[in-house]
């Protein structure tokens, strides 16, 4: 396995990821400027690349908005592959049989010892949902003797645990929101522009560059919309998909452990 795949498909490094997806972005960039002629159609839809800027116009090529908003776009779209990894990072974890499934098995207390030194180094501040909530459980039923008390601290931590999972999504909601605000911003810029374009003074006024401008301005709201909606479905299916694996590490945790744990000496 090659130094980009192991960063790409083992756990994944958010700082690494992140820089790849806003190469991947640039390079996005490049393609579309090359296959999409200056001033055409399509290069004014989705870069702003004019053949011959109107007066006044405020950005140099490729200095634009919708670049702007793609790279957005492809550093949400880094965010969302992290979290996509996490999520199935956690699942696996659910079938690698951390705990005993037979119908017949009771734990007892020097049963445990062996069960926490299998996931003792699975898990962090982090990752490994199933194997911390493992170790926490088997940690406070050896302390205090008490089902009760483990099944408490087992509903804790599943409530810390979906918290945190919730906190990891800051930054994607932040830039669903940062898109077609910056959209909105370029549609502003390109109103503005129109309007200097009059002269109340003038007998005729430029009618096709005011039209451009204005063309320009709401393509930049358009692009920066539909991008925004496809990050934020991205956002809320991997967001799912990361608690479900919260939801169903507590679930086995509970069938397989607290269930079958005995009290007695």
């Amino acid at each position: 396995m090659t130094r980009l795949s192991a960063v790409l498909w083992e756990r994944p490094r958010r700082t690494a990821i992140l820089a790849l997806a806003i190469a991947a972005g640039m390079v996005f960039i490049g393609v579309l400027t090359l296959a999409l002629p200056a001033g055409s159609p399509a290069a004014m839809l989705l870069l702003d690349h004019h053949a011959n800027p109107p007066p006044g116009y405020p950005f140099v090529y490729p200095f634009t908005v919708q670049n702007l908003t793609h790279l957005i776009l492809f550093i949400g779209l880094g965010e969302v592959f992290c979290r996509w990894r996490s999520a199935v990072h956690e699942h696996a974890m659910l079938d690698e049989g951390l705990l005993p499934q037979a119908y017949e098995v009771v734990l007892q207390s020097h049963d445990l010892p062996a069960i926490r030194a299998r996931v003792a180094d699975r898990h962090d501040g982090e990752q490994g949902f199933l194997p911390g909530l493992v170790d926490l459980c088997i940690l406070q039923f050896q302390a205090s003797r008490s089902v009760d008390q483990t099944v408490s601290v087992l509903n804790s931590s599943l409530e810390l645990m979906a918290h945190r999972v919730d906190l990891r999504y800051s930054l994607l909601r932040y830039l669903v929101w940062l898109i077609p605000t910056v959209g909105f911003i370029g549609t502003v810029i390109g109103i503005a522009l129109a309007l200097a374009m009059i002269d109340p003074t003038a007998e005729t006024q430029p009618l096709g560059e005011i039209a451009r401008a204005l063309g320009v301005s709401f393509y930049t709201t358009l692009v920066a919309l539909v991008e925004s909606a496809i990050l934020v479905l991205l956002l809320h299916l991997v967001q799912a998909r990361e608690e479900l694996a919260v939801n169903q590490a507590g679930h086995y945790t509970l069938v397989n452990l607290i269930n079958r744990l005995y009290a007695g000496r």
